[in-house]
């Protein structure tokens, strides 16, 4: 069954600002969680222009983060097989990011993300027909939640105290109670994600999973744009491009590249620091 849930995550910034703080957050994460055994590899990052998005940055990636998986799916499943696919056409504010594993040829994973000048009381930003709304359970994440799950922890739980935190640079923060109420400027980052996973005894299993790995991500990664702001505040688009080019050629220095298993319809039967001290090299200069 394919299921639909829509995660809202609130930011303390304006909608160009976070721009700028997304792609920062992305190659720093990049660059942390990529050894020469897993990570991330960048196949692609080129500018792109259709009829569906406009003009945006177009991305291939392939992810190797095995050790994160749950137990329970290294016993349907060899652990290299366990790679992730993803194509994304960043259009800002819309976005898409397409998500398949070559192991479980019929999964697929879909995130719409719309980013919007609210704090998150948008009812349906992407234009969802009657049945879809019907469909879709609806998130609000709160960056300045402490609480943790399984999926926090696989991800790598953030350390960041929102209650004390506040920037040097822009004076926001701390992150109180119901402080999307009340802060300014803030945006709304509106993410639809749709899976589905149509593996008999199995497939509800790993949509819920997914979903559940997905909101810990979302998390992970909106705290870590907030609480790295007096890294990227003030940086123009040319800086970040080029920071991010360059840590590009740091992911593919840094990882290997196993061969990738492409054939497993025999799912349903088995079931019976050095990059850090680069990224502040490039900011400072």
């Amino acid at each position: 069954m394919v299921q639909i849930k829509e995660f809202r995550i609130v930011m303390p910034m304006s909608l160009e600002e976070y721009q700028m703080a997304q792609m920062y957050m992305v190659m720093k994460m990049q660059q942390q969680s990529t050894n020469g055994a897993e990570g991330v590899e960048v196949l692609e990052n080129r500018p792109f222009q259709d009829d569906v998005f406009g003009k945006g940055q177009y991305t291939s990636k392939v992810y190797r983060l095995q050790s994160k998986a749950p137990a329970w799916l290294t016993t349907i499943a060899p652990k290299d097989a366990l790679v992730m696919q993803e194509e994304a056409w960043n259009a800002y504010p819309r976005c898409k990011t397409v998500i398949k594993c070559p192991y479980f040829a019929k999964f697929c994973l879909t995130i719409e993300t719309f980013h919007k000048a609210d704090n998150g009381t948008s009812e349906n930003v992407h234009c969802l027909s009657e049945e879809q709304l019907a469909a879709r359970q609806v998130e609000t994440i709160d960056i300045a939640s402490a609480a943790t799950d399984y999926w926090s922890y696989a991800i790598g739980s953030s350390t960041f105290d929102f209650s004390k935190f506040k920037s040097a640079k822009t004076g926001r923060g701390p992150l109180l109670d119901r402080w999307q109420d009340h802060c300014n400027p803030v945006m709304t980052a509106y993410k639809l994600v749709t899976v589905d996973a149509p593996y008999w005894g199995f497939g509800y299993r790993l949509e819920q999973a997914l979903l559940a790995g997905e909101r810990a991500l979302f998390m992970e990664s909106h705290r870590n744009c907030f609480g790295w702001i007096d890294e990227w505040f003030g940086m123009t688009m040319q800086q970040i491009r080029e920071l991010e080019q360059q840590g590009d050629c740091l992911l593919k220095e840094k990882i290997s590249k196993p061969i990738l298993l492409t054939n497993a319809e025999d799912c349903d039967q088995r079931f019976s620091h050095n990059s850090e001290r680069h990224v502040q090299q490039v900011v400072h200069t």
